[in-house]
C-alpha cells in the first residue's frame, strides 16, 4: 500500500509541470506613454485564450527600454518593450552594453509600430530649432532609459553637451507634463509611439510647440546609426502643434530571451497575429501597422517560437 502512494506521488509530482499553469510578465515603460497600453493589450488578449493555453499574463511599469533588457537578461522579466536601437546596442555588447552588460540572449518577437522623438517645449521658451536648447532648462529623462539614448545621440549630433543647458533634467519622460506647467523646465524629449496621452496632457495644460529635429546633421546621424529612421509626427495628434513634425525614429519591439520556452513565445505572438484587428483598435499608434510591417526593424535575432508564430501565418517561408 505504502508503494502504491509513493508511486501515485511520483507520478503526480512529475506531472505538475504539465499542468501548471504558466505565468508571464511584460515589462513596458511609465503609465501615461504608449509602452504600458501597449502591454496591457497583449496581456489582454493572452489572458482570453487562458483557458485554452493555461498562460496569465501581467503588465509590469518600468523604466523603459534598458530597464526592460536588463531585466529580461536577469530572469525577472519574461518579455519587454524596447527600442529597436536599444535592443540592437544589447545584443551587440556596444555602448552601455559594452563588455559584460551585454545580452546576447536576447531575442525578437514582434516589432511593434513606429516611436520618434518628441521634443516638447512650451512657446514662450523661445525655442524654434535644436541648436536653440544651449542655455535652456531641458529634461533629457532617466539616464538608462531608451529616450535617454537617444536624445544623447541628437545632442551629440548638433554639438550639444548636457554641459550647454542651464539645467539638464533627469527624470522621466512621464513627468515631463507637471515639470513643463510649473515651469521648472523649457522642455523635454520623450521617444514614444504617437499620439500619446502625455504630450496631449502638456498641450491640453500650456501652448506647446513640438520642434523638429531634422537636416544635416540628421542625415549624418542616421548613416552612422542604421537603426534609426526619419519619420514624421502628425499635425493632427496634438493641440498648438498643426504642422507636421520631422523627426528621427526607431520600432518598438517586443523583447524576450532565448531561456523562454519557444511554447511561450509562439503562443504570445500567435494571439496577437490570430487578434491582429483588434489588436489595432487598442490604440492610435498601430493606425499604420501591417501583419508584415511587424517583421520591420527586428534587430536581433527572432525567437524560434516567433519564427514559428509567423511561418503557419504565411508571413515567413
Amino acid at each position: 500500500m505504502n508503494r502504491k502512494i509513493a508511486t501515485l506521488a511520483l507520478v503526480s509530482t512529475l506531472s505538475v509541470p504539465l499542468f501548471a499553469a504558466e505565468f508571464i510578465t511584460i515589462g513596458t515603460g511609465g503609465v501615461t506613454g504608449t509602452y504600458y497600453p501597449t502591454g496591457g493589450a497583449i496581456c489582454q488578449m493572452v489572458n482570453k485564450n487562458k483557458k485554452e493555453t493555461n498562460m496569465r499574463c501581467s503588465v509590469e511599469s518600468t523604466g523603459g527600454s534598458v530597464y526592460n533588457v536588463n531585466t529580461i537578461k536577469a530572469g525577472e522579466l519574461d518579455f519587454g518593450i524596447s527600442q529597436s536601437d536599444t535592443a540592437y546596442q544589447a545584443f551587440k555588447g556596444e555602448g552601455k552594453f559594452a563588455g559584460a552588460a551585454a545580452v546576447p540572449e536576447l531575442r525578437s518577437a514582434i516589432a511593434i509600430y513606429p516611436e520618434l522623438l518628441a521634443l516638447v517645449v512650451s512657446q514662450k521658451s523661445g525655442i524654434k530649432n535644436v541648436s536653440d536648447l544651449k542655455g535652456k532648462k531641458i529634461n533629457l529623462d532617466s539616464p538608462g532609459s531608451g529616450t535617454r539614448m537617444t536624445t544623447d545621440v541628437v545632442l551629440e549630433a548638433f554639438g550639444l553637451k548636457a554641459s550647454d543647458l542651464a539645467l539638464a533634467n533627469e527624470l522621466k519622460s512621464s513627468e515631463g507634463p507637471t515639470m513643463l506647467q510649473d515651469n521648472h523646465i523649457d522642455g523635454y524629449f520623450y521617444m514614444v509611439g504617437h499620439p500619446t496621452a502625455n504630450i496631449k496632457d502638456s498641450a491640453n495644460s500650456l501652448d506647446i510647440n513640438l520642434i523638429p529635429i531634422e537636416g544635416a546633421n540628421i542625415d549624418a546621424l542616421i548613416k552612422k546609426y542604421p537603426y534609426f529612421a526619419k519619420g514624421t509626427i502628425s499635425g493632427t495628434f496634438y493641440k498648438g502643434a498643426p504642422n507636421d513634425t520631422p523627426s528621427i525614429g526607431v520600432k518598438a519591439v517586443l523583447v524576450t530571451s532565448s531561456k523562454v520556452k519557444d511554447e511561450v513565445v509562439y503562443q504570445v505572438t500567435k494571439t496577437i497575429l490570430d487578434n491582429f484587428d483588434k489588436f489595432k483598435e487598442l490604440h492610435p499608434a498601430y493606425k499604420t501597422i501591417t501583419k508584415e510591417s511587424l517583421l520591420d526593424g527586428l534587430s536581433v535575432p527572432q525567437h524560434p517560437g516567433a519564427i514559428k508564430a509567423f511561418k503557419e501565418a504565411g508571413l515567413l517561408k
